[in-house]
């Protein structure tokens, strides 16, 4: 392995590495690099494997931000799937950014990537994982994948270009010190994020114990506008868009949805509608039915439908819920469309639901809503938590920041 010589100008940074760290491309530190597989719709189904694509991949571990699919074990080996393993670090070859990656561990089920996750495997005794995984997402490296992208309409990175991309290398023990640190915040993410998810849980229980176990027989039948205003996206100029938070924050639909708030990715200057402060949000193009809360007053895209409570807008908790509990009826508008699955403002207006008592709305809510404000809470810790570490990630994969071992 060669010393580093100025291998941080060949990214446009002003990043030095020690002179006592290495480098190496990463195609000479693995086991392997592969393609994720191609599988045509003719070969999926049955439940086997899952078919993980980027959209069901979230950071530190898997969730299913959209629906799975799903491969066969005769499929599996005709086609010659590779198998996820533990320790495999996955990598985006399409924008998520390009070049993303999410290290793997515990790993619940049988799975394999589509065409467009790479998979990565070290070789343990050079190359920490954990640590490979932080470098492929500091800013710097993501910079430098950006640069190999080819394609005229959508852009990927090549896997004979994953394997020449450049590693910095301190020793395997430093190695594995940086990603112990770093990993600390991610430990601390992902226990707020169980928080969340169990308080959701038990929102979603007590939901479906008052409004469907306990629904009265005379309760009256309405249809969704009944009980909620809302308003369908309409996305703003192109030219209007910009990703260093100038103007408002815009979502366009599931790209942009995360655990219960979006990411606040892009913004414009024209915003043409809006969700007001913890909306729901419904993504109402493929994949239909992708949920989520508004944090902020933002404008939402063609792709995202935005809802609140006649009687009292700021009844938040069971708007959201509400929605949620007919989610499959919105989901199977997903396979409507000729080429992309879509729901439009006249199948919201004629979907039918139960519209129970005032005082039983006006008690949930009131009950429910604590639980979401600590929801609200852990998210904002973990935004905190996240731009610690984000702060700290490049300093430490660089050098810049050293500790001792």
């Amino acid at each position: 392995m060669a010393k580093n010589k100025g291998y941080a100008s060949s990214i446009n940074l002003p990043i030095s590495i020690p002179p006592d760290w290495n480098t190496d491309e990463l195609g000479n530190i693995c086991k392997y690099i592969k393609d994720g597989d191609w599988i045509e719709t003719k070969d999926q189904g049955g439940s086997d494997y899952r078919l993980l694509q980027i959209s069901n991949i979230g950071v530190g571990s898997f969730v299913e931000t959209g629906r799975f699919r799903w491969i066969t074990e005769k499929t599996f080996s005709k086609l010659g799937c590779t198998q996820i393993d533990n320790g495999d670090i996955l990598i985006a070859r399409m924008p998520d950014p390009t070049g993303r990656s999410w290290y793997v561990s515990d790993l619940p089920w049988p799975a394999i990537t589509a065409v467009d996750v790479a998979i990565v495997r070290t070789i343990p005794e050079k190359l920490d994982g954990k640590f490979l995984s932080y470098y492929l997402n500091s800013p710097y490296c993501l910079a430098l994948v950006d640069k190999f992208t080819t394609g005229t309409t959508r852009k990927r990175i090549k896997r004979t270009d994953i394997e020449k991309l450049m590693i910095p290398l301190p020793s395997l023990p430093e190695q594995q010190a940086i990603a112990n640190v770093l990993s600390a915040f991610d430990n601390k993410v992902n226990i707020l994020n169980c928080q969340n998810e169990t308080l959701e849980a038990l929102a979603q229980t007590l939901f479906r114990q008052w409004f469907i176990e306990e629904a009265e027989d005379d309760w009256e039948v309405g249809v969704l506008p009944d009980e909620f205003d809302f308003t369908m996206g309409l996305s703003p100029p192109g030219s209007s868009y910009n990703e260093n938070g100038v103007g408002t924050a815009m979502f366009q639909g599931n790209a942009d949805f995360s655990f219960r708030f979006p990411n606040n990715r892009v913004y414009t200057t024209d915003p043409r509608r809006f969700a007001e402060k913890f909306d729901t949000l419904i993504s109402v193009r493929a994949p239909v039915g992708a949920q989520n809360m508004a944090k902020e007053k933002c404008c939402i895209g063609r792709g995202v439908a935005a809802f609140r409570y006649k009687r009292n807008t700021k009844y938040h908790s069971y708007t959201y819920y509400k929605l949620n509990s007919i989610i499959t009826e919105i989901r199977r508008f997903e396979d409507s469309g000729t080429v992309f699955g879509s729901i439009n403002k006249s199948d919201f207006e004629v979907l039918e639901v139960f519209i129970p008592p005032p005082e039983l709305v006006d008690k949930f809510d009131n009950e429910v809503g604590k639980l979401d404000l600590k929801i609200l809470n852990n998210s904002l810790q973990i935004h905190t938590v996240e731009k610690l570490r984000d702060m700290l990630l490049p300093r430490l994969i660089s050098g810049e920041i050293r500790i001792d071992i």
